[in-house]
């Protein structure tokens, strides 16, 4: 290293260098965190020479090992650099490379686009419309967010559980996992699952990178181009994405009070299909639940067919009325596809999800999974395997369920309040959202928009439906407050008069069936 000729003043306390030994940070990483914002924003430009371990230590009033540890850690990182008889110095800013200027150019990627990626592309951007970030400056009441607010989600335990993870498995947490997950953690929500009813081996799971994937590994194991798969009319964005990625032709099946339609699974199990997509607990987007007369009746019709049933249990224990579920379909017959999630109950971060297979699957999905992308993070498995392990899982739904039924019953009191008469939605007793019923005469394309500029955001029927099939809103309750809850409902009861009026100036009424 070339040292500079320039002088520089000591460094001593006076620099602003402060340790707090109530904070959870070791104090040599306080240390080293401080000393690098000052070399960051040039208070301890390049070449200066730190004092000496010792003097530093009787400064700050600390163990000569922990500067020695600050030094260790900021030399590792580049920041520092040590001259054996000379003593520490910031190390030199790296010259930056040169960036060569690109003539812009064109290619004719239209020509090699596949058409499913291309349809599902168009169809993606369509529906990616209707979901708005904050504007800068703007006070949008989300009620569209499908993720817990930040207090709702155990930060301090991950953190721990994570940290633990390293002192006990050391680099070995930063490899790649097995392929079909750490056998620890497949162990700990199979122990999870059990606790639900729902009886999984740890063979029997299959660790993802969230359910998402799950559900894209068996998309891609069960669907050629062209083959049917049925949903529900209304039903989840990302499953509507996915199977069409697949290039599946998705056939919507309407809902009664109880579930999915048998007399029109009748109908389409005799023209055959490839599998049928639910999700039977707190249904996303109307928040409803299948009955369990209904389920049997499900696991019947797919025997009968011979037509998977894809349960994704996403809303796993988040029973707002202190009744549990029906059973799962998992539960009714070894043969469905489970798919489950962490997301909700706490943090959609860790991106960990899994898949329940029959024996028959599990060659194909784990080399799938094992090809799309080497195993999920090792480390955030031995985290979650950690978290569960402990049984900080049952202390953390404890906490939050309250929560999310005080927001649930805020949102209610609010539609209660504020929307006109006459409109109907259901009531949240699982999951995370509630579903509005649209008459003909307001459009949900419309609401969105007048909503959106009142301040609040909603999610359109566009979002969920496979033909536009279904007329309504979806409100979500767990990314907001209940204050909050509240100013959104009275947004939304204003944007949705609004529409009435227009309606009703040109000579149309509300009727309500």
């Amino acid at each position: 290293m070339k040292q500079s000729n320039r002088s520089f003043p000591s460094m001593t306390a006076d620099f602003g260098l402060k340790t707090d030994p109530r904070s959870d940070l070791p104090l040599y990483r306080q240390i080293a965190t401080q000393l690098a914002e000052r070399i960051r924003e040039g208070t301890l430009p390049p070449g200066f020479r730190l004092p000496p371990t010792r003097k530093l230590a009787a400064e700050l009033g600390t163990h000569r090992n922990t500067i020695v540890a600050a030094f260790e850690q900021l030399t590792a990182s580049g920041s520092l650099v040590s001259v054996v008889g000379r003593g520490t110095f910031v190390a030199d800013a790296p010259a930056p490379r040169p960036v060569p200027a690109l003539e812009p150019t064109s290619f004719p990627w239209s020509s090699v686009l596949s058409r499913a990626t291309e349809a599902v592309s168009l169809q993606l951007a369509d529906r990616l419309r209707r979901r708005v970030a904050h504007a800068p400056g703007r006070d949008l009441v989300n009620l569209q967010r499908m993720e817990p607010s930040p207090d709702l989600q155990p930060a301090d335990d991950l953190r721990r559980c994570i940290a633990h993870a390293f002192k006990t498995e050391g680099p070995a947490a930063l490899g790649y996992a097995p392929r079909a997950g750490l056998p620890r953690l497949r162990a700990a929500i199979s122990e999870d699952l059990a606790r639900r009813g729902v009886p999984v081996p740890a063979e029997g799971l299959l660790v993802t990178t969230g359910s998402q994937q799950a559900l894209d590994l068996i998309a891609r194991v069960l669907i050629e181009p062209g083959d049917t798969m049925l949903v529900q009319n209304a039903t989840y964005t990302g499953a509507i994405h996915v199977l069409a990625a697949a290039g599946a032709r998705l056939v919507g099946v309407a809902d009664d009070e109880e579930g999915p339609e048998m007399e029109a699974l009748e109908r389409l199990g005799r023209a055959g299909a490839k599998g049928l997509y639910v999700m039977p607990t707190g249904q996303n987007p109307t928040g409803r639940t299948i009955s369990a007369a209904r389920r049997e009746a499900l696991v019947g019709w797919s025997r009968r067919f011979g037509i998977p049933l894809i349960e994704d249990d996403f809303a796993a224990d988040l029973d707002l009325d202190d009744t549990a579920a029906p059973p799962a379909l998992r539960a009714l017959d070894s043969q469905v596809l489970h798919i489950g999630t962490f997301s909700k109950r706490l943090s959609p971060a860790l991106r960990i999800g899994y898949v329940a297979f029959p024996g028959a699957l599990q060659d194909h999905l784990t080399a799938l999974k094992h090809a799309m992308d080497l195993g999920s993070s090792l480390l955030l498995q031995h985290a979650l395997a950690e978290f569960l392990e402990r049984g900080l899982l049952r202390g953390h739904l404890r906490r939050i369920l309250p929560e999310y039924r005080a927001r649930r019953d805020a949102l209610e009191r609010g539609l209660h309040k504020h929307l006109p008469p006459g409109l109907q939605w259901s009531r949240a007793q699982r999951g995370v959202v509630t579903w509005i019923e649209l008459p003909a005469e307001i459009d949900a394309e419309e609401a969105f928009s007048r909503a959106l500029d009142l301040g609040v955001l909603v999610s359109p029927d566009a979002l969920f439906t496979v033909h536009g099939q279904q007329r309504g809103l979806r409100l979500t309750f767990c990314a907001e407050p209940p204050r909050r809850i509240a100013l959104g409902t009275q947004r939304l009861g204003e944007a949705l008069h609004a529409c009435l009026r227009v309606r009703q100036r040109g000579g149309t009424a509300l009727t309500v069936v």
